[in-house]
């Protein structure tokens, strides 16, 4: 029973700083919807139209059954995509920090990927995939892996070799070493790109869909922009950062602040 009780309370105690940590995003928000208000104001609704029309415009398209299936269409593509370089980018930008050879090798296809603007892969993909799930997909993982795969390399790259030798003079454990030591060192760099990646999905799969596929926020965007509607517009790109807020904030960030444990103490 003491354990239970301690780990209810060390989860309620995390649970409540997290929380409490918030706020300084919530005057961030709110401060951008001032400013936003009075942008609105100043221009009126056909140029900007202010934050709750646009919130109102969202509530009447969640009401009428079209917001849900269209955000989640966009979010299994984004998330899909993002996935996808999340796996390989790690697992590769791994392997290349562990060889000299292979990071050395690495260098010019990162750079050229890097170099290479969005709008060239998605037509290129569009000639190979067409018009379906696989061209946004494809444009966001591209996009993405890059900077998954250098956030992974430069984290083991950078791994003190000071620390390998104390964890060998007191005889760690080969777990041990993985967990308290590299882990921990790997995930501070890699939680910076995976972010980075997760914001870049979310513009990436909206480009292409608003130029290859007729479902989804992008192409949402397409008809709502045909209709000079501006409001629906600005109720859509409220639903995409949402969700991308979301995501962010409910799921990515408590892991982050699990996996880093290690600096608070």
């Amino acid at each position: 029973m003491k354990w239970r009780s301690g780990l209810i309370q060390e989860w309620a105690t995390s649970t409540g700083n997290y929380l409490w940590s918030g706020w300084g995003s919530l005057a961030s928000l709110c401060l951008f919807m001032a400013i936003w208000t009075l942008t609105a104001q100043g221009f009126g609704p056909l140029i900007l139209p202010t934050p709750l029309e646009a919130l109102s415009t969202l509530a009447r398209l969640f009401q009428a059954g079209e917001a849900g299936p269209e955000i989640l269409i966009t979010a299994r593509r984004a998330l899909a995509g993002f996935g996808l370089s999340v796996a390989v980018g790690s697992l590769l930008g791994l392997a290349a920090g562990v060889s000299l050879t292979a990071s050395m090798m690495a260098r010019p296809i990162i750079t050229v990927l890097v170099g290479m603007p969005p709008i060239a892969w998605l037509i290129l993909a569009l000639l190979w995939f067409g018009a379906g799930d696989g061209t946004p997909i494809f444009t966001v993982f591209i996009a993405c892996f890059p900077i998954i795969f250098v956030g992974a390399m430069q984290g083991t790259r950078t791994l003190d070799g000071q620390l390998k030798e104390v964890a060998q003079m007191f005889g760690l454990s080969t777990w041990m070493k993985l967990t308290d030591v590299y882990l921990p060192h790997v995930v501070s760099y890699l939680f910076p790109a995976w972010i980075a990646a997760l914001g870049m999905s979310w513009k990436i799969v909206v480009m292409a869909e608003l130029l290859s596929t007729e479902d989804g926020i992008g192409a949402a965007l397409a008809v709502s922009r045909s209709h000079l509607d501006t409001a629906a517009s600005m109720a859509w790109i409220v639903a995409l950062v949402g969700t991308l807020l979301a995501i962010e904030y409910l799921l990515l960030e408590p892991l982050k602040r699990k996996v880093e444990s290690w600096r608070t103490l």
